[in-house]
């Protein structure tokens, strides 16, 4: 069987799980989750209980749900492509630790907003809790110029599965509109270069279920239907 993941749309986090595959070259197909519907419907919570996106159908069949459980798991595999390091070196370390900054701060920042999106609240409860957010994602924001200081990729002198993890969830700032990220050089350059690869651009295409050319070991799309078969087959 083809490795498949299970996207989220619009604007998941999961374009970054999209990103890496492309990276990676693999053979892979893709299934488009709608949120906040299909993603919480029971026949997608019988390939991940927890309701959630990304989730990836290994080619064996074990489902493998979370970016970061999944950004590692491709990685493992993309060592001699420079996408990911060896467990147990200094960096493997400095990479998981980058994932885990944007896993948990990055994201999470973004929290309270995407909470009044979601649920629609209005007034005050609104307002505070938009001043709530643009707090966390403006200190996120330095946080992580600091971290990226002049390098051109997050890590080192060449992209990781760190800056594909970034491409998916970077685009929150403008969704938001709480932060100009102009006000961060080095993060908007960041997200300029990432703007122009190849493999980001398909992924944005994909979301948007336009024509797509994949540079990588894209072989087509599913549905959930497909998968949930294509599970029954593998049990």
């Amino acid at each position: 069987m083809v490795q498949t993941l299970m996207y989220g749309i619009p604007s998941g986090c999961s374009l970054g799980s999209i990103v890496a595959l492309e990276w990676l070259g693999e053979p892979y197909r893709l299934c488009r989750i709608e949120m906040p519907t299909v993603v919480q419907s029971e026949a997608y919570r019988r390939i991940n209980p927890v309701g959630e996106t990304p989730t990836l159908m290994t080619g064996t069949g074990e489902r493998i749900s979370e970016s970061m459980a999944i950004l590692h798991h491709l990685g493992t595999r993309g060592i001699n492509k420079g996408l990911s390091f060896a467990q147990g070196t200094p960096d493997f370390d400095r990479l998981n630790r980058i994932l885990a900054f944007l896993n948990t701060s990055f994201f999470t920042a973004f929290g309270p907003l995407w909470y009044v999106f979601e649920h629609g609240i209005e007034g005050s409860d609104k307002d505070a809790l938009r001043a709530y957010g643009a707090a966390k994602v403006a200190k996120a924001h330095a946080d992580l110029e600091g971290m990226l200081g002049d390098k051109d990729w997050l890590l080192c002198d060449r992209r990781t599965l760190a800056d594909a993890y970034f491409a998916g969830i970077a685009r929150w700032t403008k969704y938001h509109d709480v932060v100009d990220r102009r006000d961060y050089p080095g993060l908007q350059r960041l997200f300029e270069r990432l703007e122009a690869d190849p493999a980001v651009r398909f992924a944005h295409a994909i979301e948007r279920g336009e024509p797509a050319l994949s540079g990588g070991g894209f072989r087509g799309e599913v549905t959930l239907d497909d998968v949930l078969r294509q599970q029954a087959i593998a049990a």
